[in-house]
């Protein structure tokens, strides 16, 4: 029996080992090092010597350095707000439909809604340019149909307007995520819980509100938790459609955006990769404080309320 589960293990191992040696050259080595430059700083004769915290002190206090930080940073979070205010309760609305028996062609309408999510950056950033452009663009004329082409503004190009259509353009990219794992997780909800509902008078609504959102509390988690990764790992849309300078005036500057510019270097901005490693390393402290409060607060709750 003990040789059995020895080559089980082995076995179990080698099916780990091609995933975990990529995952590990990939991502926790360039991880580990980041952390490792941050606390370097550039030395006088070139390279660079250990400096402590100093580049920590430097992002979040120096005049220069503290305005570009927080000003990413709060942008961070106005664009991940955006996201959790309209793209999941409309994924979860999208959900609930299409969960609906009655409802025909749902994979049509799943592939309709969730293609975007497979589109590349580049092909969404384009497209969306041309779309709002106040030259040859569409949205006026689209907008004129309904009587509204007064509203019609360079939304991309104010500073006022610039962050919230670079977040709707991301929520129209991405709204296909949440809306199917929500509707995986409703499609799995005992139909007699429902039935049972519907035969102490309750509605389609009020059974939903009753007993599927409270079935749902651990999906919902975990898709909030996701766009909290995933909207403060965000890079690839912004330089797409505001460049690397995140314009007008920064006004869509985020910390992915601000790192690149930083560690890379762009246009006059001469490449600073201590600095640029530090801003990569106050990322990665943000994200594990949200994701070990999700872990050890928000999912212990919701285990203790599903039992």
């Amino acid at each position: 029996m003990a040789a059995v589960r020895m080559q089980r293990r082995w076995h179990i191992a080698v099916f780990l080992a091609p995933a975990t040696i990529i995952y590990t050259l990939f991502l926790v080595f360039p991880l580990i090092d980041s952390l490792r430059l941050s606390f370097f700083v550039p030395a006088e004769g070139g390279g660079t010597v250990f400096g402590g915290l100093q580049n920590h002190i430097t992002l979040l206090t120096d005049e220069v350095w503290s305005v570009r930080f927080y000003n990413a940073l709060a942008n961070n979070f106005l664009f991940f707000a955006v996201h959790m205010l309209v793209q999941n309760p409309i994924g979860l609305a999208l959900a609930a439909l299409l969960s609906l028996p009655k409802v025909r062609g749902k994979a049509i309408y799943q592939t309709t809604i969730f293609l975007p999510t497979m589109l590349s950056f580049v092909i969404v950033g384009f497209v969306w340019q041309l779309v709002l452009s106040p030259l040859w663009g569409v949205a006026k004329g689209f907008l004129g149909i309904f009587g509204l082409a007064g509203l019609f503004g360079p939304w991309l190009g104010l500073e006022s307007s610039a962050l919230l259509s670079v977040s709707l353009i991301s929520v129209w990219q991405f709204i296909g995520i949440p809306m199917l794992l929500l509707y995986a997780a409703l499609i799995n909800i005992p139909d007699s819980l429902i039935e049972a509902a519907k035969v102490d008078g309750a509605s389609e609504f009020s059974a939903f509100l009753s007993v599927k959102l409270p079935l749902l509390l651990p999906t919902l988690a975990i898709v909030s938790i996701l766009t909290f990764v995933g909207n403060f790992n965000a890079f690839d849309l912004i330089f797409t459609l505001q460049g690397g300078l995140a314009g007008p005036n920064f006004s869509t500057d985020i910390l992915g955006t601000l790192f690149f510019r930083t560690f890379f270097g762009f246009q006059l901005s001469p490449p600073n990769q201590t600095m640029g490693a530090t801003i990569a390393a106050m990322m990665f402290l943000i994200i594990l404080a949200v994701v070990l409060v999700y872990m050890f607060v928000i999912q212990r709750r919701l285990l203790r309320y599903e039992l």
